[in-house]
């Protein structure tokens, strides 16, 4: 046997699992649903000022969009290369770090005293910020009982919405009162905090011992045998899809309603984003949906929902547009849950390397696709963006509706074939 295929190979020691309802696996939820929140908020506290920055600074929709474009796009680049390194290190001690520098980094953008050096802290940002999401949903995988995987995952998945929520909505409300430079230092404050909650809460990992550090090799072939997984592979096309239909909806819908014939205030664009709310619910149940539809329906589910709502956006009156919002706010939380929630019982050993493939697709489909349809909205307006998102929420519901009966019944990354 290979020596990459016994590192792949399932552990022969039982493992010491978090159980539902201890004390524990409370702690688990609330350090992971600050992580959530406090990564997130720094990701997307920008979009709502987007139509700002094009106006302070003579930019077009699509350049102010670097904002949050190199921002998860670094990001993406960051997940894959922290996921490889990620064997040799503490989960909850890269996790920590990635959060602190993070925060730091917020307070630098804030006193940038130009664009380009407001741009340069919001990639370095998004780099440093690589050590939280693939690892937490290699941490989940690695200590929940797999039975309870998927309420978990929905769980810090819904704290990722709530951060990115607040990262929005507070940034609209606070810039009421004073400058988007004063709102992104206020919003640092509060994510270091809750970097300080989580390195509390969280207990070491249990069932993970740092491994001494692997040659680039292993780490090549760990993830092109990923890749060679269709399971694996329709997964990853899933995240690239669900991201691009969101990010692209919510960083033009901003630039369509602060022009006529809405011209709403910085305010009451951030208030559309208290319809994440509704996703944190909708994140929080995909674990129970799926166990009674099956995590292809559900996938399905979620895709159905999205297109319904990118086509009530065509509408102009403003209540259905919030309708639509609403709808693929669910359909986008729904979807990601269950997709995350499919990559551990997959992965085999290397779950940190399955999941930042998982989350490199994820966000190049944010950086990818939010770009490119700044172009759109700029020379032919609200009707083709919803048209290219329709496009490609109706790829992901055929990747779906094609897949296998039930995500994560294929066998790990290094099992024998019998």
């Amino acid at each position: 046997m290979s020596t990459l295929t016994s590192d792949l190979s399932p552990a022969v020691h039982t493992p010491n699992w978090i159980s539902k309802g201890t004390k524990t696996y409370r702690q688990v939820e609330i350090a992971l649903f600050l992580a959530g929140f406090a990564s997130f908020s720094l990701i997307y506290c920008v979009q709502p000022l987007l139509p700002a920055f094009a106006h302070s600074f003579q930019l077009s929709p699509g350049a102010s969009s670097l904002a949050l474009s190199l921002t998860t796009g670094f990001l993406a680049m960051s997940i894959l290369m922290t996921g490889a390194l990620s064997q040799s290190l503490s989960r909850k001690s890269l996790m920590f770090t990635s959060m602190a520098l993070a925060g730091v980094l917020n307070l630098i953008a804030a006193l940038a005293p130009n664009w380009h050096a407001f741009l340069i802290a919001r990639a370095l940002e998004g780099l440093v910020l690589g050590g939280v999401p693939a690892i937490a949903m290699a941490y989940l995988a690695e200590e929940i009982e797999p039975e309870h995987l998927g309420k978990t995952m929905g769980l810090y998945i819904a704290g990722t919405g709530f951060g990115a929520m607040i990262g929005r909505v507070g940034m609209g409300f606070v810039t009421e009162f004073v400058s988007w430079q004063g709102a992104l230092a206020m919003l640092a404050t509060a994510c270091l905090l809750a970097t300080a909650g989580f390195a509390w809460l969280l207990p070491p990992s249990r069932n993970f011992t740092p491994q001494p550090r692997k040659p680039l090799s292993f780490h090549l072939q760990a993830w092109q045998q990923h890749l060679r997984n269709p399971a694996m592979v329709r997964i990853y096309a899933l995240g690239f899809v669900l991201t691009s239909v969101f990010v692209t909806i919510f960083n033009y819908l901003a630039f369509r309603l602060s022009s006529a014939p809405y011209h709403l205030s910085q305010t009451q664009l951030s208030t559309i984003f208290l319809t994440y709310a509704i996703g944190m619910v909708a994140s929080s149940y995909s674990g129970n949906l799926s166990l009674r539809l099956g995590k292809r329906l559900t996938l399905a589910l979620s895709f159905i929902t999205t297109l319904l709502g990118v086509v009530a956006t065509l509408y102009t009156g403003l209540p259905m547009i919030i309708v639509g919002i609403s709808l693929i706010t669910i359909g986008f939380f729904l979807g990601h849950s269950v997709a995350s929630s499919s990559i551990g019982p997959l992965a085999g050993k290397t779950k940190s390397h399955a999941s930042s493939l998982y989350l490199m697709f994820y966000y190049m489909g944010s950086s990818i696709t939010g770009t490119v349809s700044g172009w759109l909205w700029q020379h032919q307006g609200w009707n083709a963006v919803a048209s290219l998102t329709i496009i490609v929420a109706s790829i992901g519901l055929l990747l779906a509706w094609t897949g296998k009966s039930s995500f994560g019944t294929v066998k790990p990354a290094g099992s024998k074939t019998q």
